[in-house]
């Protein structure tokens, strides 16, 4: 099984190979994808920046997302995973961004929205994907497998 540095590391390999520069946009994950990356040393070369922006104010002032999309939606929603990684592309030098955007729990869950929930976001050229998954454990377990599919995601749109 593939840990996060790992991944981090072929992530690198492609970014740097496309002559791509990458940024990440997190709220579940706490900038534990951004970690993951600057381990890679060189990561300099392909890595822009991260923003954490755990509250929804963060969301709006950092990453452009509009109040009424947050409200429509929820923070914990594909459509603003996809706004997040979009804004981290539009407030960066970088060419292609991942989001996280959850539920790690204890509490949170919300009806629809159970404990584990995690949407993720990527942005490369001009397309954008999203996909919601539900992750089982504790709160360490759900961000750690976030970030880990964070990269996987990045891996699949880059190779």
């Amino acid at each position: 099984m593939d840990t996060s540095t790992d991944l981090a590391a072929r992530v690198g390999q492609a970014l740097k190979a496309r002559k791509l520069l990458l940024s990440t946009a997190e709220s579940c994950t706490g900038g534990g994808v951004a970690q993951a990356i600057t381990e890679i040393a060189g990561s300099s070369e392909w890595f822009d920046c991260g923003f954490v922006t755990y509250s929804n104010v963060s969301k709006n002032e950092l990453l452009d997302i509009s109040e009424a999309l947050i409200a429509q939606h929820g923070a914990v929603s594909e459509e603003i995973a996809a706004a997040m990684a979009e804004g981290a592309i539009a407030n960066s030098s970088s060419d292609v961004a991942v989001s996280t955007t959850g539920i790690a729990g204890p509490g949170g869950a919300v009806p629809g929205k159970p404990v584990g929930t995690v949407c993720f976001g990527w942005k490369v050229g001009d397309q954008t994907f999203t996909e919601r998954l539900v992750f089982v454990g504790d709160r360490r377990a759900v961000r750690e497998q976030a970030v880990v599919h964070s990269l996987q995601g990045l891996l699949r749109l880059l190779t």
